[in-house]
């Protein structure tokens, strides 16, 4: 079972952010970010990125991309959520389900008034 938070805003279908590991974000980074409209996430860390590469770190480089690499797996899940925040998205409801497809009709079950921003 995954948990899944739903983010609504006004005249917007609901945005369901599933909790956990993101691997989209550990293995493209700043795309992933780009891709989730996490612009301000997505500049620092391409600015982080190029930092490390210009830095003379003695051989720790490749370390130091990975261990970034990892910590946007970690927290690019909830850097979405932030973003969407920012956005002026609300936290509406957590639902547990097997997939995104369920949750979104556990969601609507829960939430009737979101059927018409879904339908839109």
């Amino acid at each position: 079972m995954r948990i899944f938070t739903a983010y609504t805003r006004p005249k917007s279908p609901p945005v369901l952010v599933r909790e956990g590991f993101s691997w989209g974000a550990f293995i493209f980074g700043p795309l992933w970010l780009l891709a989730n409209r996490a612009w301000n996430a997505t500049v620092l860390s391409v600015c982080a990125y190029v930092l490390i590469a210009l830095l003379p770190l003695g051989g720790f480089n490749p370390l130091c991309g990975f261990a970034l690499s990892f910590l946007l797996g970690l927290f690019g899940r909830d850097i979405r959520r932030w973003s969407l925040e920012r956005g002026g998205y609300v936290l509406a409801h957590v639902v547990a389900a097997p997939n995104a497809d369920i949750a979104l009709a556990r969601l609507l079950e829960r939430r009737p008034d979101l059927i018409g921003e879904v339908m839109a």
